[in-house]
């Protein structure tokens, strides 16, 4: 692939080594299994029981005894700390709790009011416009599902050198200002972690970090740029982009998944 327009798009992404020596044939993986889940999960899940589930069902997948998995998710308000965090940026370190994330990137918040995604694929087959084994193009295809979904709600969404994540012209403040943050992990190319859509969060709550890395710009909502959309409309405006990226067709009904939920 030629070079990326923000640069480098594997800057959040945390990538393990797939042991294949240069030059030797690159090993394959189970056949996988044709269903891509949805999975929309009720309530608040916690964040030590989300990396726990990511982690079973990538191992699944690699195994080939599970389908890839699009699971969509709220948290409680709480950090999240990447492969490139700074403990400095860590501003307000007793405001909510903190975690170690092991995706790529740096400081994140997630909390109510905010979708986030979790997408494991196999990236050993391709996926629409992703080819195989190609991390640059996964990383792009999630910037183009998040410009994708936010312009059905009018919304322009950008790239940006330098920075990751997508970006739009915020009327209040005449800044830019993040509306969706990307963080990934690929391990044995099965992808885990995934992206961040900001619908109606309390944006407040970002004032604890240097959201990745970033001081000089702020961030955004739906909500704050004056669209007031609900959790399952996002939800359906990221069904609805998600094919035209990534070419899999989701099942026609959203099962509520059986995860762990708190308040």
């Amino acid at each position: 692939m030629t070079a990326h327009p923000t640069g480098d798009p594997t800057a959040n992404t945390a990538a393990e080594p797939p042991g294949t020596p240069a030059g030797a044939p690159l090993a394959q993986h189970p056949a996988p299994l044709a269903r891509l889940d949805w999975c929309v999960a009720a309530g608040l899940t916690p964040y030590p029981d989300a990396l726990a589930r990511m982690q079973a069902r990538a191992a699944a997948i690699r195994d080939g005894t599970a389908g890839e998995l699009v699971w969509l998710v709220e948290h409680p308000p709480l950090y999240t700390a990447g492969t490139s965090a700074r403990p400095a940026e860590l501003t307000d370190p007793t405001r909510f709790p903190a975690y170690a994330a092991g995706r790529g990137g740096q400081w994140t918040y997630h909390g109510p009011g905010q979708r986030v995604a979790y997408v494991m694929l196999d990236l050993a087959r391709r996926h629409g416009s992703v080819p195989p084994r190609d991390v640059r193009c996964f990383v792009h295809g999630l910037e183009e599902w998040l410009i994708r979904t936010v312009a059905l709600f009018g919304v322009r969404g950008e790239r940006r050198a330098g920075r990751v994540g997508i970006w739009v012209a915020d009327p209040v403040t005449r800044t830019e200002a993040k509306i969706g943050a990307i963080g990934v992990r690929v391990s044995r190319w099965v992808t885990w972690h995934g992206i961040a859509l900001n619908v109606a969060p309390d944006l407040s709550h970002f004032a604890g970090i240097v959201p990745c890395g970033i001081s000089e710009h702020g961030v955004t909502s739906l909500a704050a740029l004056g669209i007031s959309a609900t959790m399952a409309e996002a939800d359906e405006a990221l069904r609805s982009a998600w094919g035209e990226v990534f070419g899999d067709a989701a099942e026609a009904d959203v099962p509520a998944c059986a995860a762990s939920s708190g308040e």
